[in-house]
């Protein structure tokens, strides 16, 4: 699987996005997964920590370099690094490569202001998602995780229950961004709009919103009907 690659969805990407964000149950399930709602209330999901942990994958001091915050920081989404290529990445070629093109992907940009340039094949962004793609034991779930922790705002969680609910849509990084800034961003504004009525903070990246309604949504139907898209 490559972020730039799946079968072609029966409506558009936009369309989809919104009919799925509308959901009434939306700000109760980003209310159950950050742990925002009522007091009592199970404790939240691991995942909530997964862009704030140690101050972030993005913040200005380490933004360029995949730390052992962020290895753990993935953890958090129910994936692992193998230790060899995790050691790789902490003290070998691998990371001194990453670090190389995270140097090239703009920091603190969100996606819906993005440029074609910042997410097509051949950008940074995606030999980065290429390079890790290429490592022994890590998939394009995790390759796409350990992006997502380092630009939160520019480049979204993806796994196999978001790539189902959505159709496998093609070219998922380039869509998504197509569909945020479609109809005057009706999806970007809504996304901030579901942010604030759960009572989220701004640190919260609107791909993060985006990507646990979506999958709070669907994960329990995914399990029950074994879906075959991986």
């Amino acid at each position: 699987m490559n972020p730039t690659t799946g079968a072609v969805p029966q409506q558009p990407l936009s369309h989809r996005l919104n009919s799925l964000i509308a959901s009434d149950q939306a700000v109760l399930h980003l209310r159950s997964y950050f742990g925002t709602g009522p007091l009592g209330q199970a404790a939240p999901f691991t995942g909530s920590r997964f862009e704030q942990l140690a101050g972030g994958g993005d913040r200005p001091a380490v933004a360029n370099v995949m730390t052992a915050d962020d290895l753990i920081a993935v953890q958090t989404l129910s994936v692992r690094v193998p230790a060899r290529v995790a050691l790789d990445v902490l003290e070998g070629d691998l990371g001194v490569r990453l670090s190389e093109l995270l140097s090239g992907i703009p920091r603190g940009l969100d996606m819906v202001e993005a440029e074609v340039r910042d997410l097509a094949d051949g950008s940074p962004a995606h030999e980065a998602w290429r390079l890790l793609r290429g490592q022994p034991g890590i998939g394009w779930v995790t390759a796409g995780k350990l992006l997502a922790r380092k630009r939160p705002r520019l480049l979204p969680v993806y796994d196999q229950v978001v790539r189902c609910v959505l159709g496998g849509p093609e070219s998922f990084w380039l869509g998504l961004r197509t569909a945020l800034r479609a109809d005057d961003r009706a999806v970007h504004r809504a996304l901030v709009t579901l942010r604030q009525a759960a009572d989220l903070s701004g640190s919260v990246s609107v791909l993060r919103v985006c990507d646990v309604v979506l999958w709070m949504l669907h994960r329990t139907d995914h399990q029950k009907r074994t879906c075959k898209r991986v």
